[in-house]
C-alpha cells in the first residue's frame, strides 16, 4: 500500500541528504516535492497545503541535533506530522455499559460494507471474546442477505433477517433478540446505493434513531480517492458517525483518502481492510501507518501477525527438530501454510523496514509458493521425511505429478538443504532461542 507515495517522498528527502544543515533553500525545494507527491496521491488540496505548511514551519523553527543529520531530522518532522494527520493515536470502538453493544455499519454499495461486517464479527469474536449477532438490514438486495449469511456461517455467527423489506424492524428485532439470548454485540448491515441519495440517508437515520447505536462506522472504498472523502463528508453531516473504515487498501497505491479523511471530517480511522479474506482486517494505528509510508516498516504489526500463527510450544518443537537434524519437507510445508495465513505477501513485505525499497516496490507474486507446494504434495510421506532417497526416477514422477520440471525439483531440494544448514547453525549459536524470546517479550499493543 502507498508504494507510489512512499517512493516520491523518499525522492523528496534526497534534497536534504548530504546537507550540513537545514536552510530556507533546501527546505523549500523539499516541501515542493512533498506537496507534489501528496497531490499526485489524490490528497485533498487544502490538506496537502496545510500539511506542508506545518512541516516547513517546524523544519525552519527547529535546531538540528548534533547526533542526527538534517535528512534524518526532517524525516522525523514529516513522520510526526503524518501521525497527527492520521489522528495521533489508535481509536477503539465503543463498548456498552449494559450489553448488547450495538454497532451500525453504513456506506455506499460496492465499498465492501457487508464483507466488513463479517470481518468485524470475526475480529471481535477472536480478539475480544465477544458473542456477536449480525442484523441483515440491507433488505432490498436478496444477494446482500445471502452474502451476510454465507460470511456468518464461516465464523459460526448467527444472522437475524426477515422476509419483509423493513430495515428498521430488522434492526430493532435483532437488538431485542440479542438481549433475550444474552449476546453482547449486534452488528447492523445497512443498505447501500451506488451514490448518496435521500432515501438511503433517511433510512440510516431512522435506524439510528430506533436502536440508538453505541458506535456508527462509515465504510469507504479507499481506491475512490477524493470521491471517498466527499462521500464521507456527506454521510457525516447526516448521521454523525463515530469512525471510518478504509477498505481495499491493498489495491490503493496512492493513499489520498487515508491521508485526507481524518482532517476533512474530523473522525478517526478505526479499521483498515487489505483483502477479501475474513481475517484481513486490522485496527488502525496512526504511527504504524506513518512508518510504512516512510519506508520504516511496521515490525510490531508483523510480530502480532506471526504470534497468531506461531505459538511458543510450536516454536520449541520446531527448534528441537532443527537441532536434531530432523526438520524435513513436511515441516517446511507446514511453515509455508502458516506464512500464507498471515495475509497478503505484499502487505507483509511492506512491514519489513526497507524491504519495499530494496525490491524497488515491485509486486510480490501471490502464487510464489504454489510450485513448491505442488512438488511437496506430489511426494510420498517417506520422500518428504527423507529427501535423500529422491533418485532420478522419483524426481521424474514428482515432476509429472506436480506439473513442474526435474530442474525445479533439484533447485528446491538444494535450497531446502542450504536452509536446513543455516537454521541448524543459528540454533547451535542460540540465536533462534533469543529471537523467539525477544518476540515473546516485545511490548505488543502497549
Amino acid at each position: 500500500m502507498f508504494e507510489s507515495l512512499s517512493s516520491k517522498l523518499d525522492k523528496a528527502f534526497q534534497n536534504l541528504k548530504g546537507e550540513a544543515r537545514i536552510t530556507d533553500v533546501n527546505v523549500a525545494e523539499t516541501i515542493r516535492e512533498i506537496r507534489r507527491a501528496l497531490l499526485d496521491a489524490d490528497v485533498n488540496y487544502d490538506v496537502a497545503r496545510e500539511f506542508t505548511k506545518k512541516i516547513q514551519e517546524k523544519a525552519l523553527g527547529s535546531d538540528v541535533l548534533t547526533s542526527v543529520n538534517p535528512g534524518q531530522q526532517f524525516t522525523k518532522i514529516v513522520f510526526d506530522e503524518l501521525v497527527e494527520t492520521f489522528g495521533g493515536e489508535k481509536s477503539d470502538i465503543a463498548v456498552a455499559h449494559t450489553p448488547p453493544t450495538v454497532i451500525l455499519i453504513a456506506g455506499l454499495q460496492g465499498s465492501g460494507k457487508t464483507t466488513f461486517v463479517g470481518k468485524l464479527a470475526k475480529y471481535l469474536k477472536q480478539e475480544h471474546k465477544r458473542n456477536p449477532l449480525l442484523a441483515a438490514a440491507d433488505v432490498y438486495r436478496p444477494a446482500a442477505v445471502n452474502q451476510l449469511k454465507s460470511l456468518a456461517s464461516q465464523i459460526d455467527v448467527p444472522v437475524y433477517s426477515i422476509e419483509r423489506q423493513d430495515a428498521v424492524r430488522v434492526a430493532k428485532e435483532a437488538v431485542a433478540m440479542a438481549k433475550s439470548l444474552a449476546m453482547d454485540t449486534v452488528i447492523i448491515d445497512t443498505a447501500g446505493r451506488l451514490h448518496v441519495d435521500e432515501e438511503m440517508m433517511n433510512e440510516v437515520a431512522e435506524i439510528k434513531k430506533a436502536v440508538n447505536p453505541h458506535e456508527i462506522l462509515f465504510v469507504v472504498d479507499s481506491m475512490t480517492g477524493q470521491d471517498a472523502v466527499n462521500t464521507a463528508k456527506e454521510f457525516n453531516e447526516r448521521i454523525d458517525y463515530d469512525g471510518v473504515v478504509l477498505t481495499k487498501l491493498d489495491g490503493d497505491t496512492r493513499g489520498g483518502a487515508a491521508l485526507s479523511i481524518k482532517t476533512v471530517v474530523n473522525k478517526p480511522i478505526k479499521f483498515v481492510s487489505t483483502g477479501e479474506k475474513l481475517d484481513a482486517l486490522s485496527p488502525f494505528y496512526p504511527d504504524r501507518m506513518a512508518q510504512r509510508i516512510l519506508g520504516m516498516g511496521d515490525v510490531v504489526s508483523l510480530v502480532e501477525k506471526a504470534q497468531k500463527e506461531f505459538d511458543e510450544d510450536e516454536a520449541k518443537r520446531l527448534q528441537g527438530r532443527i537441532s536434531s537434524d530432523k526438520f524435513d519437507l513436511e515441516d517446511f510445508l507446514e511453515q509455508i501454510q502458516k506464512i500464507k495465513k498471515m495475509g497478503d505477501f505484499s502487505d507483509l513485505v511492506s512491514m519489513i523496514p526497507g524491504a519495499s525499497k530494496a525490491l524497488d516496490n515491485n509486486e510480490i507474486d501471490e502464487d510464489a509458493f504454489k510450485p513448491i507446494e505442488a512438488i511437496i504434495y506430489s511426494m510420498t510421506p517417506e520422500e518428504r521425511q527423507n529427501p535423500d532417497i529422491l533418485n532420478g526416477t522419483r524426481r521424474r514422477r514428482i515432476a509429472a505429478g506436480s506439473g513442474t520440471t526435474v530442474r525445479e525439483i533439484n533447485d528446491l531440494i538444494k535450497q531446502f538443504e542450504q536452509m536446513k544448514k543455516m537454521m541448524k547453525t543459528m540454533s547451535k549459536m542460540g540465536k533462534m532461542g533469543r529471537a523467539l524470546q525477544g518476540l515473546k517479550n516485545l511490548p505488543i499493543g502497549k
